[in-house]
């Protein structure tokens, strides 16, 4: 167990190691300024001892409804040494979607921001276990400022002894039918791996005082909240850019930032803004990337442009974030085998890849992958069947992906299995014509959806956003598709499309692509 051998095995005790190592290194940073290590070990305590003060016990949940902000970590912080669970709420959600998750919580105790705090005042009206909604700063909506809150608890408060095996962190998913599931997360989870990684001393993760990570994508996210973690167990400086924008990020990679965690959707927006040109990336030592398949031929553009290491992270909430990784080694950019893949499982961690009996299939077969590691989560929060639908009896947890492993562990991923397309009883994988139709001069971005079809089933349908000044010939795109794809893998149709739809993470939804085709339909394929 991490806790026996590293004495960073929780958000509290990260930081108050580097507290005593290097009290005046700054710890996090935004456009409010920034905290050192030092201070946000008080901050925390003093945090940590006033929501205790004001009667949360142990386990009780608490929330944070607004985008990517210091504050946030030091309420992580505060979280875990208070024994509290914390549910970051994204920001972009509608108000009775933020109902849902506050009363699916049951959350006692908010911290809003400004731009939030009305509509944090209207979901108070909605949650009766909601008792206390706080402003970071001052705001007429909200009456309690968070200094002058804390400044009427009491101090004189003991904290709860440290228990790592607890729930800490609830994240939702971003399911694309029902409401979202809260995965719930303890220390033990955000930070079991992080040892064993240092310890294989992989370049990419050997971080120093003069590294700064860049957390970007939304704390409500494991994208976002787990970068942070890993920026506070390397005692390095977390930097908090408020929400994507690519102008904002390369200013902060211009100014500084050596490492930051993007979906490949980013990445594209970033290198492909007119400003990259004239960005000094000299800085920037590795970009991480994941949620998402990156194409090829938009790896090869982000590693010409940006000029620095490039690692893939392959992971979810439930297994609190990476699981595999591709090593910056293993992108070559003329291009490799392994860079089709997902990589290498971490130290620690199990992947095996089985068919619909959970039996292990051959070597280069494709089946579910499936995982197993003091990374998975404790459980789906109050979803005692949805939970044991996703992890087994013998601890594995069931990825809902289809891939495969070669001979050297290397796993590659060819699709989420419920996306999968049956065409005339041929398996189609959506992101293997993906990337294919990516490589299209044309084709800025593209998602593969199945269709009713009457004669197959289902067919396959290319939804395609051209790049600026082209346009999209759908036959000449299919003939292009047709010279790399079996047949039954090209595209019948192609929609184009100015923008496609996404979630807060930035996955393309093609359950919203696919609906119009299934209306009326009795019933929905995949």
């Amino acid at each position: 167990m991490t806790e026996a051998t590293d004495p960073r095995g929780s958000f509290h005790e990260c930081v108050d190691y580097w507290a005593e190592k290097r009290p005046a290194h700054i710890a996090l940073e935004d456009t409010d300024g920034t905290y050192s290590y030092a201070e946000l070990a008080e901050k925390s305590t003093a945090l940590a001892k006033a929501l205790i003060g004001s009667g949360l016990e142990t386990g009780d949940r608490i929330a944070w409804l607004g985008k990517n902000r210091a504050i946030y970590a030091v309420l992580m912080v505060a979280a875990s040494r208070a024994g509290l669970v914390l549910a970051p709420i994204g920001w972009r959600l509608a108000l009775p979607e933020i109902c849902y998750i506050l009363n699916d919580t049951g959350a006692k105790w908010m911290l809003t921001e400004p731009d939030f705090a009305a509509t944090a005042m209207q979901a108070k009206e909605e949650c009766a276990a909601l008792e206390t909604v706080v402003c970071m700063h001052g705001c007429g909506e909200v009456n309690q400022n968070l200094a002058d809150w804390m400044a009427a608890q009491p101090s004189d408060i003991e904290l709860p002894p440290t228990d790592h095996e607890n729930g800490m962190l609830q994240l939702y998913t971003s399911g694309t039918t029902g409401n979202p599931k809260g995965a719930t997360l303890c220390n033990r989870n955000l930070f079991a791996l992080r040892k064993p990684v240092e310890d294989a001393n992989f370049h990419w993760n050997v971080l120093d005082e003069n590294d700064k990570g860049m957390v970007v994508m939304p704390v409500a996210h494991i994208a976002g909240s787990g970068y942070t973690a890993m920026c506070l167990h390397s005692g390095i400086t977390a930097y908090f850019q408020a929400e994507f924008d690519p102008v904002t990020v390369l200013e902060a990679i211009d100014k500084g930032v050596t490492a930051v965690f993007l979906v490949p959707t980013a990445i594209q927006m970033m290198i492909n803004h007119p400003k990259a040109a004239e960005t000094d990336f000299s800085r920037l030592r590795f970009m991480h990337y994941g949620a998402s398949p990156m194409p090829l031929a938009l790896l090869r553009q982000a590693m010409d442009v940006l000029g620095c290491g490039f690692v893939q992270h392959y992971g979810m909430t439930e297994t609190t974030g990476t699981f595999t990784c591709l090593h910056p080694e293993d992108h070559d950019p003329e291009g490799n085998t392994r860079m089709r893949s997902a990589g290498l499982p971490l130290p620690g961690v199990e992947v095996r890849i089985v068919d619909t009996n959970n039996a292990d299939v051959p070597t280069g077969d494709v089946g579910e992958i499936v995982t197993r590691s003091h990374a998975n989560m404790l459980g789906y929060w109050k979803q005692p069947e949805k939970t044991a639908e996703t992890v087994d009896p013998d601890g594995w947890l069931h990825t809902g992906d289809a891939g495969y492993m070669d001979e050297d562990g290397y796993v590659y991923i060819h699709d989420r299995v419920k996306d999968m397309i049956i065409s005339g009883g041929e398996n189609v994988y959506p992101a293997e014509v993906e990337n294919t139709l990516y490589s299209h001069p044309a084709v800025l971005e593209a998602a593969v959806i199945g269709v009713p079809d009457e004669k197959w089933g289902e067919a396959v349908k290319a939804v395609v956003v051209p790049r600026p000044e082209h346009e999209i010939d759908s036959d000449e795109v299919i003939a292009f598709a047709r010279e790399s794809l079996a047949v039954y893998k090209v595209p019948k149709s192609i929609d184009v499309i100015p923008e496609m739809p996404r979630n807060a993470s930035g996955k393309i939804l093609r359950r919203e692509l696919r609906a119009p085709y299934w209306e009326g339909k009795e019933r929905q394929v995949n």
